[in-house]
């Protein structure tokens, strides 16, 4: 329900066909993204660095498709887009690059490949292995937390700016992103990456919440 209204809010179309929704998180409450994609019938791309969370959904038959190259992902993305096809693939890796690369995209072919945007790591929790930074990979991310959790907390602090970074090039093409409640946004924010609505106060942010905003 949230993709298919936040098809009919943002984008106007009752028929999300060809449309190309770009998220991350495949465990706990987040794996239903990739079903969720697939029953929208649009195209979603859903990263997750845990790989076992990953292969799980895949063996559950709610992630279609799973690959570790991202070359082989904006392929798939570009087919799977311009040929109206439903599919959810999981991206065994870091969101943070995966939206860089849908920036280089932007820039160097002039497509716009994703219509919308969200995240479900859990934010909640960013500092004990809720969201892991780009920087590192998986296991020495977990090694990191255990033996640095102040360096860990920086390199996820700098992850999140990142992220928001790319985010806000894509959305100010016309990109849609939302806040999936997971406090990806406030602890950007925290972070100090550009989160903030202009002209509005600290406690607003420049995208919307699907609670409010989609589902209400």
């Amino acid at each position: 329900l949230t993709v298919l209204n936040a098809g009919r809010r943002y984008l106007k179309a009752e028929d999300l066909s060809g449309k190309v929704f770009v998220t991350s998180g495949l465990g706990g409450m987040s794996g239903a993204q990739a079903k969720a994609a697939v029953i929208a019938g649009c195209v979603g791309i859903i990263a997750e660095v845990d790989e076992a969370a990953l292969l799980k959904r895949h063996r559950q038959g709610w992630l279609m498709e799973i690959s570790n190259n991202l070359d082989h992902c904006i392929a798939r993305l570009r087919d799977a887009r311009k040929n109206k096809i439903t599919l959810s693939l999981g991206y065994h890796g870091n969101v943070v690059d995966l939206w860089e690369r849908l920036v280089y995209e932007l820039d160097t072919t002039g497509e716009l490949l994703v219509d919308l945007g969200s995240d479900q790591t859990s934010c909640h929790n960013p500092f004990s292995g809720g969201y892991y930074p780009v920087q590192l990979s998986f296991e020495e991310a977990k090694q990191l937390l255990s033996t640095n959790p102040s360096k860990f907390r920086t390199l996820v602090q700098e992850s999140l700016k990142r992220q928001v970074a790319a985010i806000n090039k894509l959305a100010d093409k016309g990109m849609f992103f939302w806040d999936y409640g997971n406090a990806f946004l406030l602890e950007a924010q925290r972070a100090g990456a550009d989160v903030e609505k202009k002209g509005a106060n600290k406690t607003e942010f420049r995208y919307p919440s699907y609670v409010q905003h989609i589902m209400g």
